[in-house]
């Protein structure tokens, strides 16, 4: 597969076998995300772990300062009235109890990006477990997205608070931002994900924890970063 000449000359600009300190790579990633709209910037973390085990899983959350860019759209799935003013009061998209995971259940849809629930639903949400699990939405204690404080969840979730796993391949994949962030601001978001990744590491996990650590742009080359 051939290359654009636009892709070929980004490229250029940058030393594959180089390890760049973050504030060169964030420096590198602004100049080479030239897309005609907004791109994203993202970081794609190789880790040392046995993904195949339970106890060496990577999860976690992180404010990040300026958020990414993109506000996602939040579900609350509660069991009464009251928790259900709360929850639209803070600015959940969607807000509703059993109906919400019946109609999931029943079409295997849904339409929002993020879920958080109090925990007298976790045992009504067993129900689209299958369904919801394979996608990362699932709420779970572990990325505080089952919660008794609805208004510091979903107020944290809507100003920039994500929530990180890595996948089967032992991959995390994370958007920290847009092209159009300040390096200062793309800088400060790096360095809060990266924290809260080294935080995550299991005790069982041996050897090397972070591998590689890269940052793309959408349709940009890949920029190693020092780990």
């Amino acid at each position: 597969m051939s290359h654009s000449k636009r892709f070929s000359e980004l490229k250029s600009l940058i030393d594959p076998k180089k390890s760049y300190e973050a504030v060169d790579a964030i420096d590198l990633v602004k100049k080479t995300a030239t897309t005609k709209f907004d791109s994203s910037i993202e970081v794609h973390v190789r880790l040392g772990i046995d993904s195949k085990k339970s106890d060496q899983q990577v999860r976690g959350t992180a404010s990040l300062p300026h958020g990414t860019g993109k506000t996602k759209k939040v579900a609350a799935i509660v069991g009464n009235a009251e928790a259900e003013k709360e929850a639209k009061d803070a600015g959940a998209d969607i807000v509703g109890g059993i109906e919400i995971i019946d109609a999931i259940a029943k079409t295997g849809k849904y339409d929002f990006e993020i879920v958080v629930t109090t925990p007298d639903m976790m045992p009504k949400m067993a129900k689209v477990a299958k369904i919801l699990g394979p996608k990362g939405l699932m709420p779970s204690p572990k990325n505080e997205t089952v919660t008794t404080n609805l208004t510091k969840t979903i107020g944290e979730l809507r100003k920039g608070k994500v929530a990180f796993k890595a996948d089967d391949t032992s991959n995390l994949h994370q958007v920290i931002g847009r092209s159009s962030f300040t390096k200062e601001q793309l800088v400060e978001n790096f360095t809060t994900f990266m924290d809260a990744v080294r935080k995550a590491k299991p005790a069982t996990s041996k050897g090397v924890y972070l591998i590689s650590v890269t940052l793309t742009s959408t349709m940009g080359p890949a920029i190693k970063v020092a780990a």
